[in-house]
C-alpha cells in the first residue's frame, strides 16, 4: 500500500537521534516509543494468532485486565488450515483483526506460517502445514481479513524455525532450492500479495547468523530482493547484537525483560552512532519503515479520525468461529458408516477422557488468551442432547498434578541429582516411588471406572488427546505417543464396546497404530476456538457433514518422519535439513512410505464422484502460460456436503530429482445431495517449475507434466498429461 512518502522524510528529519532510538525498541513488554511533540503515538502490539493475549503492564508480565481483557477465543492455524477454505481464512482475519482493533491494538503477532518439518515441534498448532502452496493459499486472505481493520498483521518466524529445542541458539542449514521452494514462499506470498505490513524475525539461527539481525534474511533477501518496506520485529529476545542488529533491515527490537534503556537498539545502538562506528542512516531506514507501516494503518496524518475503531466479543464472531470450528474436523476414519451417532433412540452415552473437558485457550504459551468462554465437547454434547440422553463422564485417564510433575522432572535432572548427598538421594528416590505409585494407582481407578462405563452404554466416545503441556511454545515433544497411557486406555475400551468413536484432539500428529485398525471410527479436532464443543457434537450427532481435511500427513512411526530419517532435528547446537525438498507428503508419496493419514485426506457422510475431466493448454507467450483444469464433481450420497479438489502436479522430465508430484491448486466446493458441480481450477507458471541454484530464479521446464486430480495425495481420480514446449523463468 502507498503512502505518501514527502510526510515521511518531514518527519524524519524533525527526529532527534533519542527520538529515533526510542522508536526502534521497546519501552513496555508490547509496545515502543511514540514521539508526543510530534504526534507519533508508541506502536502497541499483541500476540496471538488465536485471539488478542491478555492485558500486561507496560514494564513487566503481571495481568493488569479484570474482565475487560476477555476476548474471543479463535480456532489455530492448523485448525484453520484443516478447513482448505479461503473465504473461512479471510473471515477469521476479520475477526483477529477488529479483536485487536478493539483491544487498542496496532499490530497482531500473527500469523504463524512457519512449515510443520517435524511432528514434534511444540507450536506445530500454531502453524499451518507442511506444504507451501496451501499455507500460500490460506495466509494470503488471512492478512487482507486483519489488515482491514486498520491493524497490522505480522507474519512469523521469518525463517526456518521449526523446532523449540534450543530455539534461540540451534544454527540451521539447509540448501538454496530447499530454503527457496519450501520455507520461503508463505513468507514471499505473505508480503507480494497479503501485503502483511509488518514481519517477525525467528529466534534460530539460518547459516550462522541469528535471523532478527541477518543480513542474508533481512537486508539481501527481504529488502532487497522482494523490495520490503514494512516495519521488521524482532522475535522477543532474539537480537542478540548491536552492530549487527543495526545494519541489518531489522526495524524494532524486543524482547522479554524490563531494562529498556540497554536493549541492543537502545543505549548502546545510541553510543555506536555517537561515536561514529554506526551511521545515523541505518535508523533513519528503520524509522522509515516503521512510520509507513503507522500511515498505512492510519496512525499518522489525515486518515486518524477515520482509522477503524475495532470491536470484540461481538456475537457474529462466535458464528465465524463455529464456522471455521465446523470446517476444520476431519473424518479421519468411518468403517461401516459407524458415524454419526444415531439420535433416534438414543438413551445412554459414555463420554471419556479428559479432553472432553478441559479448556485449552489458557496455555501453549504466547497463543494463549484469556478467553470469553469455551465450550468443551462434553458441554457440547450436552447441549445438543437436552435431557432425554443419559449422559455419564470417566475422566479415563490421570494427569498428574503439578506437584506430581516436579517429582517426574527431577528424576531426569542430572544436575540436580549431582547436588544430593546420599542420604537426600535415598529420601528423594522414595518420595519419586511413592508419587509413581500414587500416579498408577490413580491411572488404575480411572481405566477401571472408564471400562465399566463403556460396558453399560449404548454409545461410547472417546476424546483423548495432547493438551498445552504437550503442544506448548518453548519445548517440543521427545516422541509421537499419546501421554497419560492413554493407548491402553483406547484399547481397553474397544475390547469391551468395539463401537466406541475416538476423538482425538490436538495440535500434532500422534501414533495411533496400536489401536487404529481396531476402532471403527477416528474423528481428529484441532484447538478449534471457543465454540470447538458445539462444532464437534454437530459432526458427531449428524447436523453437520464432515469436510475438513489433513493439512499435513500423519506418519505411523516417528521414524518415518523425514526430518528424523534422514535430517536432525533436536538437541544439537546445529541442525542440518538433510531431506531437502522432501518434506511431508513429498517423502512419503515419493518413496511410498506407508503412513497413518495422508496430505488432504479427509472423508464426509456423503460420497463424491469425479466426471468429465477436462484440460487445455494455453502459452500466452514466453513469460507465462494458462493451465485450466475442468472437472464434475457430483454429490452422489443423500447428505449434502462439500469436497476439497486437489491438483497435483507431477514433471514427468525434470532435468533434477523432484517430488512425485506437489500440490499446485485446489477449490473447496459445497454440493447438495444429488446435485453436481463445475469445479475450475488454473494454474501458470509457478505450478510447474523448480529452484534452479544456476539461474538464482525459479523455472519450469518444457516437456511432459501429468496433472493428477483427488480427493488427496494418495486418492487421485484422474490424471492428465500435458506438454509445455516453453521454458520459464520467473522470481
Amino acid at each position: 500500500m502507498n503512502v505518501d512518502e514527502t510526510k515521511i522524510e518531514e518527519l524524519v528529519s524533525e527526529l532527534t537521534l533519542e527520538e529515533k532510538i526510542a522508536m526502534i525498541h521497546g519501552e513496555g513488554i508490547f509496545q515502543t516509543a511514540g514521539v508526543k511533540r510530534l504526534g507519533i503515538p508508541p506502536l502497541k502490539m499483541s500476540d496471538g494468532p488465536m485471539g488478542v493475549r491478555k492485558e500486561f503492564a507496560l514494564k513487566d508480565w503481571t495481568n493488569v485486565g479484570t474482565t475487560d481483557d476477555q476476548v474471543s477465543y479463535l480456532p489455530s492455524n492448523s485448525a484453520l488450515a484443516a478447513t482448505w477454505n479461503k473465504d473461512i481464512a479471510y473471515k477469521t482475519g476479520q475477526v483477529l483483526g477488529a479483536e485487536a482493533r478493539g483491544r487498542g491494538k496496532d499490530v497482531i503477532l500473527a500469523p504463524g506460517i512457519n512449515i510443520k518439518r517435524s511432528p514434534l515441534c511444540g507450536r506445530n498448532f500454531e502453524y499451518m502445514s507442511e506444504d507451501p502452496k496451501l499455507i500460500e493459499e490460506l495466509v494470503v486472505p488471512l492478512i487482507q481479513g486483519i489488515q482491514e481493520n486498520d491493524v497490522a498483521a505480522c507474519v512469523k518466524h521469518f525463517a526456518a524455525n521449526n523446532q523449540e529445542t534450543k530455539r534461540l541458539w540451534v544454527d540451521t542449514y539447509m540448501d538454496e532450492r530447499t530454503l527457496r521452494e519450501i520455507y520461503f514462499p508463505g513468507f514471499y506470498a505473505a508480503i507480494h500479495q497479503g501485503e502483511s505490513f509488518t514481519l517477525m524475525g525467528a529466534y534460530n539461527l539460518l547459516y550462522g547468523e541469528h535471523c532478527s539481525q541477518s543480513k542474508f534474511l533481512l537486508t539481501k533477501v527481504l529488502r532487497e530482493e522482494w523490495e520490503y518496506d514494512g516495519a521488521v520485529i524482532s522475535d522477543w529476545g532474539a537480537v542478540h547484537d548491536t552492530k549487527q542488529a543495526a545494519l541489518s533491515g531489522l526495524d524494532i527490537e524486543m524482547s522479554v525483560g524490563p531494562d529498556f534503556d540497554n536493549y541492543y537498539m537502545a543505549k548502546p545502538l545510541y553510543n555506536a552512532v555517537m561515536n561514529g562506528e554506526i551511521e545515523e542512516a541505518y535508523i533513519d531506514t528503520k524509522i522509515r519503515n516503521i512510520l509507513r507501516t503507522m500511515y498505512r494503518i492510519k496512525m499518522l496524518g489525515d486518515d486518524r479520525e477515520n482509522r477503524n475503531t475495532g470491536t470484540y466479543n461481538d456475537m457474529k464472531h462466535r458464528e465465524i468461529i463455529l464456522e471455521g470450528a465446523r470446517e476444520s474436523i476431519i473424518l479421519l476414519k468411518n468403517e461401516e458408516d459407524r458415524l454419526p451417532i444415531k439420535k433416534k433412540g438414543l438413551k445412554s452415552i459414555a463420554v471419556i477422557g479428559q479432553n472432553a473437558e478441559r479448556v485449552h485457550s489458557d496455555g501453549g504459551g504466547s497463543a494463549e488468551i484469556k478467553a470469553l468462554y469455551e465450550i468443551s465437547p462434553l458441554l457440547g454434547l450436552k447441549m445438543k442432547l437436552g435431557g432425554n440422553v443419559d449422559i455419564k463422564y470417566a475422566k479415563g485417564y490421570y494427569v498428574p498434578t503439578k506437584e506430581e510433575k516436579e517429582h517426574n522432572w527431577q528424576q531426569h535432572s542430572i544436575e540436580r541429582e549431582k547436588e544430593l548427598t546420599e542420604e537426600e538421594a535415598k529420601e528423594l528416590e522414595k518420595k519419586k516411588q511413592l508419587v509413581l505409585e500414587e500416579i498408577n494407582r490413580q491411572g488404575e481407578l480411572l481405566l477401571k471406572e472408564a471400562v465399566e462405563l463403556a460396558k453399560e452404554s449404548d454409545e461410547v466416545i472417546i476424546i483423548g488427546g495432547l493438551d498445552h503441556e504437550y503442544d506448548v511454545e518453548g519445548q517440543d515433544r521427545t516422541d509421537m505417543e499419546l501421554p497419560y497411557y492413554q493407548d491402553r486406555l483406547i484399547e481397553e475400551i474397544l475390547k469391551v464396546n468395539p463401537k466406541a468413536v475416538v476423538v482425538i484432539m490436538a495440535g500434532s500428529p500422534v501414533e495411533m497404530n496400536r489401536w487404529s485398525d481396531k476402532a471403527k471410527a477416528i474423528v481428529w479436532c484441532w484447538y478449534a476456538g471457543m465454540e470447538g464443543g458445539t462444532a464437534l457434537a454437530e459432526v458427531l450427532l449428524g447436523d453437520m457433514n464432515p469436510c475438513g481435511k489433513l493439512p499435513e500427513t500423519f506418519p505411523k512411526y516417528l521414524n518415518d518422519s523425514p526430518a528424523h530419517k534422514i535430517g536432525e532435528f533436536g538437541d544439537l547446537n546445529s541442525i542440518t535439513y538433510k531431506e531437502g525438498v522432501f518434506v511431508g507428503y513429498r517423502y512419503y508419496d515419493t518413496y511410498d512410505i506407508e503412513t497413518e493419514f495422508c496430505f488432504g485426506h479427509g472423508l464426509s457422510y456423503t460420497t463424491f464422484e469425479y466426471q468429465d475431466l477436462n484440460v487445455s493448454v494455453k502459452e500466452i507467450n514466453k513469460n507465462d502460460l494458462k493451465v485450466m483444469v475442468e472437472v464434475i464433481i457430483k454429490n452422489t450420497g443423500a447428505m449434502d456436503g462439500a469436497e476439497v479438489v486437489q491438483v497435483y502436479v507431477a514433471d514427468k522430465e525434470a532435468s533434477i530429482e523432484r517430488p512425485i508430484h506437489e500440490l499446485k491448486g485446489f477449490s473447496k466446493v459445497f454440493i447438495k445431495a444429488g446435485e453436481e458441480k463445475k469445479v475450475v481450477i488454473i494454474l501458470n507458471k509457478n505450478a510447474f517449475g523448480f529452484y534452479d541454484v544456476t539461474s538464482k530464479c525459479f523455472k519450469a521446464e518444457a516437456g511432459e507434466f501429468e496433472l493428477r486430480i483427488g480427493s488427496s495425495s494418495r486418492d487421485i481420480r484422474f490424471t492428465k498429461s500435458i506438454e509445455l514446449k516453453n521454458s520459464y523463468l520467473y522470481i
